[in-house]
């Protein structure tokens, strides 16, 4: 399980194909702390670590994960922001995020706020809008967001100057593709009452 509050950001430093789909290998700091088979978050999707080496870490994605995700659209170079896994002793900060990429947004608008913050507006396939309520939480390419405001089309983020500078959200302009995660807790809700 993890929070969303990204770690740190990494590099793609390289891409390659495989029989299952793709090995893409990412650069970060202290990424030798992983062990072969142990989780981490890349853009919010969990992955596998498969070779970590030093400062660098190996992960398959499958094509399924290449196709419903930003994953896909990986090139060299590429930033992605990373979090390993909340230790049972650990502080939990963010909210549930499970690292299952539920679809993916695109980034519309992005505007400055009289309050320092960045308001950026996603937009969403429909089915997706009804697990999102203003005050609720949402991940966005791994970072545990507060929605803003929700419209027919999808909804509003307010970023603060430390979330810009310490995730890729500072990077994101307008098209861009981004991974979503409903909160876990509204889809049980769903499925209790569909059970009444």
């Amino acid at each position: 399980m993890f929070t969303g509050i990204v770690e740190q950001i990494g590099e793609v430093v390289s891409l390659e194909p495989t029989d299952t789909g793709r090995r893409i290998v990412v650069r970060g700091h202290d990424l030798g702390e992983l062990s072969v088979g142990a989780s981490i978050a890349v853009n919010g999707v969990c992955l596998t670590a498969i070779q970590p080496d030093g400062d660098t870490v190996s992960l398959d994605v499958i094509p399924e994960t290449l196709s419903r995700t930003n994953l896909g659209n990986l090139e060299t170079g590429s930033r992605v922001n990373l979090e390993r896994p909340m230790p049972a002793h650990g502080r939990f900060d963010g909210h549930i995020v499970q690292g299952h990429v539920d679809g993916l947004g695109t980034v519309g608008s992005i505007r400055s706020a009289e309050d320092g913050s960045v308001v950026v507006e996603l937009e969403v396939e429909r089915d997706m809008l009804r697990y999102l309520v203003e005050k609720g939480s949402v991940t966005v390419d791994g970072v545990s967001l507060t929605v803003s405001s929700v419209s027919d089309t999808g909804f509003t983020v307010a970023l603060i100057p430390h979330t810009l500078e310490v995730t890729t959200l500072g990077l994101r302009t307008e098209g861009d593709t981004v991974n979503l995660e409903i909160d876990v807790l509204a889809k049980y809700v769903e499925r209790l009452l569909d059970e009444r």
